[in-house]
């Protein structure tokens, strides 16, 4: 008798019937079908018009695109690759196979739907006992946009541009002048000059409109924007996170500094939760003054330091500069005091752990899409995934 297994991949059957009997009935992809089976998609629906041609479930692509983003794969194309070979994406889509470009269509499409999607979650998260409104750190990340660093509109490469173009014109025109035969090859390149000089004012016109010294060209939304080692290319994706690490208010901005990001991040959580958090923590890049007396209108205890006060906070050095209103002097004090060092120390655990999972594990570096609302989907796919697979873990440890 062999002591080895039987082995016949020709069999008919590779896997048995039931998806659970060979994933596991606490597998993630369970998880996700059953939160999409209990949202109200009908925002989703409602997108459509009844003409046109048969579609894909929104359900199957919610569903396919959350178990993506949860996993890592951002991609439509990968995706689209994936739903042919893993068998938790087989089953999410009930064994469709969805190309790139219908799936690509379904994130860009979703603004509105996405967002209702992250608001129904964490009212489930709620019931989960999830998404207390204690104590909430915001912070901010640059995400690469989806754009060449390069290919930007300046008013001096405009009139560099223009220039070139100028001179090639002319000097293909004397040639042309020169030879009778007018060749081909030069005519056409001389049509193709012409179009882009009539294209160059518009451009202009744009990048003043735009008021930014540059203007990518594939994507016109970004902003080059300040970072530990330069500038990037890109947007500021910002979180709000809950004590017990749940996402409950995320937005896409294309602002350079995050000054004027701390109040509507506030309403965004009073939006999102229904009621106002008891303390805020954030770093000294949302700092101002008038967000200190706007947090002491609000009666919401902030931990808020300015830039030198949290340089003292960090290393241990004594805190230079005056206080320049009450409200800073207030601050101050109440961060040179150890509940105040302790609280304003949970933000690091607090937020900066949910930005590590969300670039490292889920490939959010960089943007796949191009224009603010379609960077913005992308986003709140990943925060409903986060939550997502929060939730889960957090269901899973009860059961166990």
């Amino acid at each position: 008798m062999s002591r080895f297994y039987r082995y016949t991949p020709e069999q008919g059957y590779l896997l048995p019937p039931n998806v659970a009997d060979e994933l596991g009935e606490d597998h993630l992809c369970f998880f996700v079908r059953r939160v999409v089976c209990q949202l109200d998609l009908s925002v989703f629906s409602e997108s459509y018009s009844p003409e046109g041609g048969m579609l894909y479930a929104p359900e199957l692509m919610l569903g396919v695109w959350l178990y993506g983003y949860a996993t890592g794969m951002t991609s439509a194309r990968r995706i689209s690759h994936r739903l042919v070979e893993d068998l938790a994406l087989r089953f999410l889509a009930g064994g469709a196979r969805v190309d790139n470009w219908a799936l690509s269509a379904f994130r860009r499409r979703h603004a509105r739907a996405l967002n209702n999607a992250f608001t129904q979650i964490l009212e489930m998260a709620r019931n989960l006992g999830l998404g207390k409104l204690g104590r909430v750190a915001i912070d901010s990340t640059r995400i690469k946009a989806n754009a060449s660093p390069d290919r930007v509109d300046t008013e001096q490469t405009l009139r560099n541009e223009r220039a070139k173009l100028r001179r090639n014109v002319r000097r293909w025109q004397q040639a042309c002048d020169k030879d009778d035969t007018e060749p081909a090859g030069l005519t056409v390149a001389i049509e193709n000059a012409e179009r882009k000089l009539a294209e160059l004012p518009q451009r202009l016109e744009r990048l003043r409109k735009s008021g930014k010294e540059k203007l990518s060209r594939t994507d016109a939304d970004a902003s080059f924007l300040r970072k530990r080692h330069g500038f990037e290319l890109g947007y500021t994706g910002e979180i709000a996170m809950s004590e017990d690490h749940l996402i409950v208010a995320q937005r896409v901005t294309q602002e350079s500094t995050d000054n004027a990001s701390l109040c509507p991040m506030v309403e965004q959580i009073k939006l999102q939760c229904g009621s106002t958090p008891e303390e805020v923590l954030a770093d000294s890049g949302y700092f101002s003054i008038k967000n200190l007396e706007w947090l002491e209108q609000q009666e919401i205890s902030a931990c808020l330091p300015d830039s030198n006060m949290a340089r003292s906070l960090n290393l241990g050095k004594r805190c230079k500069g005056k206080a320049r209103a009450a409200a800073h002097r207030r601050m101050r004090q109440k961060l040179r005091s150890s509940p105040g060092r302790q609280a304003y120390a949970q933000r690091k655990t607090l937020v900066e752990p949910g930005f590590g999972v969300l670039k490292e594990q889920r490939g959010m570096r960089q943007f796949r899409t191009r224009g603010k609302e379609k960077v913005a989907n992308e986003f709140t796919l990943a925060n409903i995934a986060y939550n997502l697979t929060r939730m889960h873990s957090v269901q899973h440890s009860k059961e166990q």
